[in-house]
């Protein structure tokens, strides 16, 4: 008979599918742990060259080329202000009534006096000579009164002579004489009802002339606030009415007002000579001097009103624009203020290879060597001839091996 075991020996398997899958997942993981380590040498080795590239780079100072003018060689302080016209009007009516007439525009001449506009004047026109009839009515019975007064003088005197004489009663002189008094009485209330006339006379007159709106001075009108139809009253009185028609400003008075630090305006002082640039019109600048300094301060903004006047103008100075005031220690020549502006450098940057002086001028992480041509010297800069444009970036107190090429990198202050 067989031994049962030699059975149970056949069901002996080794089971190859299982060690095949642990063999698989092993060799994914070993490809994922390679890529990660070559990942991290790559990344590694580019954090090591840029930071070597980067470290190689020389620290220097940089310095902004500019343009200035030879005037502001001299500048002690710079601010900004406003074109105000020192001379302005709004100007509006002494009565309410409705505009019927309005003769200028924006940007007209007007002269002192001139009729600006007018207002409805009908009523006024009324009053007027409604008063001008009580004169001439009151005029009349001055005329009756005088002429009464007349006839009882003749018959007061010819009565006192008669009474002196005894050939008339003193009853008759009595009543010549009380007629003589009251005539010359009425003679005297007649001339006072004359004033009263007149006077009301005047202010009609005064009335009709309020309903012309004149200018106060010659100069530019510079808005128009109301048109033809509307109502105008003083002040603005109703919310539906107009107050000031028209807006005038004598341009001859036009200066700027800037405000200066309360810091720096100990370096004011009046009569002190300034440029004045328009930031409409950058490339102008006109002479001016300190005219005023106000003398109070302004507690919010720490600044002391000054005000400059233009030494030359001309028509395109407008009131309101912007300007820039850059006060001077000494008067500058008219030559000076005249000329264009220049390309300026600090002497710092400026190297000497040979015969040639040379600038390092920066463009994006490295320095270009530019040869330039040297002027005169303004204030504490060297004036560019040729070879720089403003705007761009120098490098300051370049050390003595650098050359185009040279990577730099910015010192941080």
């Amino acid at each position: 008979m067989a031994d049962p075991q030699l059975h149970d020996l056949s069901k002996l398997r080794i089971d190859r599918s299982e060690r095949a899958e642990t063999e698989k997942s092993s060799s994914g993981r070993t490809i994922v742990w390679t890529l990660s380590i070559a990942a991290i040498v790559v990344i590694a080795a580019m954090f090591f060259f840029f930071r070597g590239a980067v470290s190689s780079a020389t620290e220097v100072e940089t310095h902004t080329v500019t343009a200035i003018s030879p005037a502001q060689a001299n500048a002690v302080l710079t601010a900004s202000g406003y074109v105000v016209a020192q001379r302005q009007a709004a100007v509006a009516s002494k009565g309410t009534g409705r505009l019927v007439f309005l003769g200028v525009e924006e940007g007209d001449q007007v002269t002192e006096g001139q009729i600006l506009a007018r207002l409805e004047d009908n009523d006024m026109r009324a009053a007027l000579a409604q008063a001008r009839a009580s004169v001439n009515y009151e005029r009349a019975n001055l005329s009756n009164a005088q002429a009464e007064l007349a006839d009882a003088t003749t018959n007061y005197e010819r009565m006192k002579k008669l009474v002196a004489e005894q050939m008339v009663r003193q009853a008759d002189f009595d009543m010549a004489e009380a007629r003589y008094k009251r005539a010359a009485a009425t003679v005297q209330a007649v001339e006072a009802s004359i004033g009263v006339a007149q006077a009301a006379a005047n202010t009609a007159e005064i009335g009709v002339e309020n309903t012309n709106i004149r200018a106060p001075f010659a100069g530019t009108v510079l808005t128009k606030n109301a048109d033809v139809g509307e109502i105008v009253a003083p002040f603005g009185a109703s919310a539906t009415s107009r107050a000031a028609v028209v807006s005038i400003a004598d341009m001859t008075s036009l200066e700027v007002e800037a405000d200066v630090s309360e810091s720096n305006i100990e370096r004011i002082k009046p009569g002190q000579p300034c440029e004045i640039v328009l930031d409409a019109y950058q490339d102008t600048r006109y002479p001016g001097a300190v005219s005023k300094i106000v003398p109070t301060a302004d507690r919010a903004k720490a600044t002391v009103l000054t005000k400059i006047k233009f030494a030359q103008i001309d028509e395109r100075v407008l009131p309101e624009m912007s300007a820039k005031v850059t006060f001077l220690n000494s008067e500058a020549p008219a030559m000076m203020t005249n000329s264009a502006k220049k390309i300026v450098v600090p002497p710092s940057a400026v190297v000497d290879r040979g015969a040639t002086k040379v600038v390092f001028v920066l463009r994006e992480d490295s320095v270009i060597e530019t040869p330039i041509e040297a002027g005169n010297t303004l204030g504490s800069s060297l004036e560019v001839l040729n070879g720089l444009n403003a705007g761009e970036r120098v490098v300051l107190n370049p050390p003595a091996d650098m050359a185009t090429g040279m990577k730099v990198k910015q010192k941080v202050k």
